[in-house]
């Protein structure tokens, strides 16, 4: 067996929904796994921000992050995250400020600059015909950060508005990304950052290079924090975990081919016939995540941690059964040799994120 370093581990959670089960069926699975993550030392328990997707019911994160939280006592719970670009920062602002006094030093607020979804959706959330632009997420974010901070500079048109409640510095802000944009933004501002490694593998290195040689210190972090997200389907052989794994597989085909729907039955997966080209597809969405037994699991996650260097390792699962993403979880954990230290924010007193009056943004 590989021998694995000690990292904390962490959850990434899309609330998949499986054919056959409804969204309650999936809110509710998302609810049973939090609390058994967390019984097993898990550090944080993050929800995706996605749209127009029928089999995935974590399009209201916010929502689902105070319900999560309420189930569990320890484990930190945030958004991986809010696509700002979705929201006014003021609204974001408000939500985390709400999470952070029903759950004091428990959320984080992780944000994206994609918007989670199609053009279309895309349009009918912001209201908007304009096109997306990565050059208006800088002003975004420094908007939330100072309503979160609790103030803007004097004169600022915003000056005169307060979110309400205000976390006043509490809610750990994180920066998300699958490219090097968001690595250098997070680590020009001094920002912890999380790297979509299950979405964009090949950019992986790269940007944590960008992120770690952009990085200043702040009064957030004195040094980087990076957290990489595999995909991991962990079962007790690697001919069962590719069966499993076939699952999200033909959900991500068909969701490329704008035909998104549940998440099938590995049995449907299965007997698919698959095109030389859906092939292809998945073979470049698997590319360096962790599908396997222990044994296979094991090395790859070895290999991506030395290469990264990561701080923290969350992982997703997505297949059709909640047992079974269960039972990955459960043999993961095993697989780390059951004592996971914490990770960042996890041991209380100053996190990331909590500011002393300075903004590092502007």
């Amino acid at each position: 067996m590989t021998d694995l370093p000690r990292v904390p581990l962490s959850v990434l959670d899309l609330a998949p929904v499986g054919a056959g089960r409804t969204p309650h069926d999936a809110v509710t699975a998302t609810l049973e796994l939090a609390r058994a993550v967390e019984d097993l030392g898990f550090t944080r328990y993050w929800l995706a921000e996605h749209h127009n997707m029928p089999g995935i019911a974590s399009s209201a994160p916010a929502v689902l992050i105070g319900a999560v939280a309420a189930a569990t006592r320890r484990i930190r719970v945030g958004s991986g995250g809010v696509m700002l670009p979705n929201h006014p920062p003021l609204v974001v602002a408000e939500q985390f400020g709400t999470l952070d006094a029903l759950h004091p030093g428990r959320i984080d607020l992780g944000l994206g600059r994609a918007p989670g979804t199609d053009g279309a959706t895309a349009r009918a959330l912001r209201r908007s015909v304009d096109p997306l632009s990565a050059d208006d997420f800088p002003e975004q974010l420094a908007d939330l950060v100072a309503f979160l901070d609790g103030g803007f500079p004097p004169g600022h048109p915003y000056a005169a508005i307060r979110a309400v409640p205000a976390p006043g510095g509490r809610v750990p802000v994180w920066l998300l990304g699958s490219s090097g944009y968001s690595a250098q933004v997070a680590g020009a501002l001094g920002l912890p950052f999380a790297f979509a490694h299950h979405f964009s593998a090949r950019n992986t290195l790269p940007a944590l290079d960008l992120y770690r040689s952009a990085f200043t210190p702040s009064a957030v972090l004195d040094r980087p924090y990076a957290v990489v997200a595999v995909q991991v389907v962990l079962a007790e052989d690697d001919e069962r975990a590719r069966f499993l794994a076939g699952s999200g597989a033909l959900s991500f085909v068909r969701l490329a081919q704008g035909r998104p729907g549940p998440v099938p039955t590995p049995e449907e997966a299965a007997a698919y016939p698959w095109t030389p080209s859906e092939l292809a597809i998945v073979a470049d969405r698997l590319d360096g995540q962790a599908v396997g037994g222990p044994g296979t699991v094991g090395r790859v996650l070895a290999d991506l941690l030395a290469a990264s260097a990561a701080d923290e390792l969350m992982v997703t699962t997505i297949v059709h059964d909640p047992a079974e993403r269960l039972a990955s979880y459960r043999r993961l954990h095993a697989l780390f040799g059951g004592d996971l230290p914490p990770g960042l924010g996890a041991t209380g007193g100053r996190v990331a994120g909590e500011r002393t009056g300075a903004s590092p943004i502007g």
